[in-house]
């Protein structure tokens, strides 16, 4: 549906601004994009019978903003966007890997304040990756394998890793997780012969487990 991908469109846009740092704006493109999901009408529907003053009509949509859907509507773009992501692909990177690391970007422009975390020392980092993968959608594609691949590990990674591991980016697998059955702190098996759950104790024997399965912990194993 266009009024999905419009609204989609200028959530994306809200993001973009928050990370360049803009104030205001991101919140007039978060009510509009919600006002364009929940109208009853396509919006198409709506320009095709008034044109830019039907988008005008909608409350919550202001000038500016129509004039982008009208856009769209018509070139099935908006070169603001467009724009928009060249403008900030760097800041995107850093601001994703911040993410996988589990600082939110607010998290991130207070630490940046306090000099907690200098972000000038990842614009280098960040632009040789755009440039080597080429746009700032497959640098965060590369950040988010290894992310996985290093969390499944315990490993810590920088945006550098990312270069380390470019050429092996897809044999890159997460570690397979294991949960595993136990019981007061024992180990359990389970006898497929018996059909039956069994609990190894500090001795090595097998008990019979007699209890309910509710009472099983599963425990990931890494």
């Amino acid at each position: 549906m266009v009024d999905k991908k419009i609204a989609k469109i200028l959530n994306e846009i809200a993001e973009l601004l928050e990370i360049k740092g803009v104030a205001y704006k991101p919140k007039a493109y978060r009510k509009a994009a919600l006002k364009l999901e929940e109208l009853k009408e396509n919006i198409f529907k709506v320009y095709e019978k008034e044109g830019l003053k039907g988008i005008d009509k909608i409350p919550g949509i202001g000038k500016s903003i129509s004039q982008k859907i009208e856009e769209y509507l018509k070139t099935g773009k908006i070169k603001y966007y467009e724009e928009l992501k060249k403008e900030t692909a760097i800041r995107q990177i850093i601001t994703y890997y911040f993410e996988t690391k589990g600082v939110s970007l607010d998290q991130l422009k207070k630490n940046a304040k306090k000099r907690e975390i200098v972000y000038s020392r990842y614009t280098k980092s960040a632009k040789q990756l755009l440039e080597l993968a080429g746009s700032a959608r497959k640098a965060k594609e590369a950040i988010y394998k290894v992310a996985q691949w290093a969390g499944s590990r315990n490993l810590d990674y920088a945006i550098e890793t990312v270069f380390k591991k470019w050429l092996e980016l897809d044999r890159l697998k997460p570690k397979e997780i294991i949960k595993k059955p136990y019981f007061q702190g024992n180990h359990m098996v389970w006898s497929q012969t018996r059909k039956k759950w069994y609990v190894i104790d500090e001795g090595g024997q097998w008990l019979e487990f007699a209890g309910e399965e509710k009472e099983i912990e599963w425990r990931t194993i890494k």
